[in-house]
C-alpha cells in the first residue's frame, strides 16, 4: 500500500487540486484529522504536482478537520527550478483554512556523503512490548498504526515520577506501507507524544507546527522513531524525533511545537 491509497488522496481534475475524506482512521482521539496524516497528504500532493521527491516541509495547524468532513488541498508551485521545487499545500474544510505546507522537493548529485548522528541501541520490534492503548485511542490513527515500545514507558505507568526526556518506539503499518515521505511525516507526528516521559504525566498535545527533513528512502518494515524532547515553558513544548530504518539508516528527522495538556486528576486509564 502506498501513502497515497492509506490516505485516501484524490487528484481533482488536475495534480494542483486534491481531495480527502477524514476518515475515524486517519484522525485523534478528538475526532479530527491526525496532524502526521495531513502533513503527509499535502506531500502526496506537492509531490504529484511536481514530480519531484520531497526535501523538506513543514505545515502550521491553523483549526481542526473533523471527522467525515471533506478536505480539499490546492497546490501551487511557486517556483520551479533545475533541481528545485519551492511549493504550498492548503489543506481547506468548507473554506475554511486547516493547514498550510510550506516545501521543497528535488534532488541533486554531490560526490561526498555522511551522517553524523547515530542510532539508539535499543531491541529488535519484535522483542519489545506492544504499546498500551486506552480504549478512548481506539478506531483513530492510534489503532491502525501497530506500536512498539523500544525505550521508555507506557502510558499507563505515567505515575509522576520524572525521566528521561529521551524515548523512543518502533512504528508500522500493518500491511506496510510504501517508503515514502508521507510515510515518514505520519510516524514524525509521534513526537507529540514525547513530552510525557520526562514528566512522568499522562499529557495531550496539540501540534502547532511539524517540520520534516528527509534524508533518505529506504525500504524497511518498521521505522524506529528516536524521540528527544527540549523543553516545556509556558504551556508549550518542543522536540525532534530521528527516524531510522531497521538496519540503522537515517531517513528523515522531525520536529515540532506543541500545546500541552494535563490528563485530568483521577481520570481512569482503561
Amino acid at each position: 500500500m502506498d501513502a497515497q491509497t492509506f490516505l485516501g488522496m484524490e487528484p481533482v481534475g488536475d495534480n494542483l487540486h486534491w481531495q480527502m475524506r477524514v476518515k475515524p482512521e486517519l484522525t485523534t482521539p478528538g475526532n479530527f484529522l491526525f496532524g502526521g496524516c495531513g502533513l503527509g497528504a499535502a506531500l502526496v500532493a506537492l509531490e504529484g504536482a511536481s514530480g519531484r521527491p520531497t526535501v523538506w516541509a513543514t505545515g502550521q495547524y491553523l483549526s481542526y478537520a473533523p471527522t467525515d468532513s471533506l478536505m480539499e488541498w490546492e497546490v501551487t508551485l511557486a517556483v520551479e527550478g533545475r533541481h528545485v521545487t519551492q511549493g504550498r499545500a492548503v489543506g481547506s474544510v468548507e473554506g475554511r483554512e486547516i493547514l498550510t505546507v510550506n516545501s521543497a522537493l528535488g534532488s541533486d548529485e554531490l560526490p561526498v556523503s555522511g551522517v553524523w548522528v547515530q542510532p539508539p541501541e535499543v531491541d529488535r520490534p519484535e522483542d519489545c512490548p506492544p504499546r498500551f492503548l486506552p480504549a478512548m485511542f481506539r478506531n483513530t490513527i492510534l489503532d491502525r498504526i501497530e506500536v512498539r515500545i523500544a525505550k521508555g514507558r507506557m502510558f499507563d505507568e505515567m505515575h509522576g515520577e520524572p525521566g528521561s526526556a529521551d524515548s523512543a518506539l518502533w512504528a508500522r503499518v500493518p500491511g506496510h506501507l510504501t517508503p515514502s515521505a508521507a510515510t515518514l511525516a505520519i510516524f514524525g507526528d509521534y513526537v507529540s507524544g514525547g513530552v510525557s516521559h520526562p514528566l512522568g504525566l499522562r499529557t495531550m498535545g496539540r501540534s502547532l507546527d511539524n517540520t520534516l527533513r528527509v534524508a533518505q528512502l529506504k525500504p524497511t518494515e518498521w521505522v524506529l522513531c528516536d524521540i528527544r524532547m527540549h523543553a516545556l515553558i509556558g504551556g508549550y513544548a518542543q522536540g525532534v524525533a530521528f527516524l531510522w530504518s531497521e538496519t540503522g539508516e537515517l531517513l528523515a528527522t522531525a520536529s515540532q511545537s506543541l500545546a500541552v495538556r494535563l490528563w485530568p486528576e483521577g481520570a481512569v486509564v482503561t
